[in-house]
């Protein structure tokens, strides 16, 4: 049983890709790796924490030691909810639990977020990629959707980060067989994490039109252009995305066993005496 204000690496990983999911930070330092969407700050809330409010923080050192705690409880004195990791970073990959690649993260801007750009109108890539990055790499990354023509001029302009887009230049985007979002699980190091692989795949067929890479791509792909008669706004159609992908990854990573028809639910019948 973890300790008074504390929680542990597996449970921290059941909250992980959430919509609701703690804020992670990170007081080790600037690192190679790290927990998934997590933040590094040696001293207070990074830009913009401020103002969320009812969200939990888990705090995380190198071994969940005094540091850590100090902060939790600093914390816990501005009326946030704050505990620490068991063991720290060092507990979190003692578990094998997955971790996140920081040598393509891009530069953060004056708010604290990642900038990030691509063509509008979105349909499969340019919505997982959104999801992929806000679950597991930066909770609150902005997205530009611009003509496909700009993209390129405003990721100069406004510094941000440009995917999904045909250029030689472009590090975010296809590469053979492989789709953008498949480029992204890999560059940030999550390619361990078997359900984000499981993911991919659905992406990929629903993406590059090769629906026979997984079965669930063929219903991907279907919601995704029906999203996108729903929404004339890309910024509406990208909330709304969200959740068909929260749903899609926490299908991938516990529900797969599961079948489902219209008995499978009843309670089995009594048994009639002869």
């Amino acid at each position: 049983m973890p300790a008074l204000n504390a929680i542990t690496p597996d449970k921290l990983a059941r909250l992980l890709a959430a919509p609701d999911a703690p804020r992670i930070l990170d007081l080790r330092g600037e690192s190679e790796t790290a927990i998934p969407a997590s933040r590094f700050a040696a001293s207070g809330l990074p830009a913009g924490w401020a103002t969320h409010p009812d969200r939990s923080i888990v705090v995380v050192d190198h071994d969940g030691g005094a540091q850590a705690v100090a902060t939790a409880a600093i914390l816990r004195s501005d009326g946030r909810a704050a505990e620490i990791l068991v063991g720290g970073f060092s507990g979190w990959t003692a578990a094998g639990l997955p971790t996140m690649s920081l040598e393509h993260l891009p530069a953060r801007h004056d708010d604290g977020r990642t900038w990030w750009v691509t063509r509008a109108r979105p349909k499969v890539d340019r919505i997982a990629c959104p999801w992929l990055i806000r679950r597991f790499v930066d909770p609150d990354a902005r997205f530009l959707f611009v003509p496909p023509g700009e993209v390129l001029a405003v990721a100069r302009q406004r510094d941000a980060e440009p995917f999904d887009i045909a250029d030689d230049g472009v590090f975010w985007s296809h590469r053979g067989d492989l789709c953008t979002f498949d480029v992204m699980v890999d560059a940030f190091g999550l390619a361990t994490h078997e359900p984000l692989v499981r993911l991919a795949a659905i992406v990929r067929g629903a993406d590059t039109d090769r629906l026979d890479v997984a079965p669930e791509a063929a219903g991907l792909l279907a919601i995704s252009l029906g999203l996108s008669r729903l929404h004339g706004d890309d910024h509406a159609q990208l909330d709304a995305g969200m959740a068909i992908y929260d749903a899609l990854y926490r299908w991938c990573r516990d529900a797969q066993g599961e079948t489902h028809n219209w008995t499978s639910h009843q309670p089995p019948r009594a048994k009639v005496s002869a």
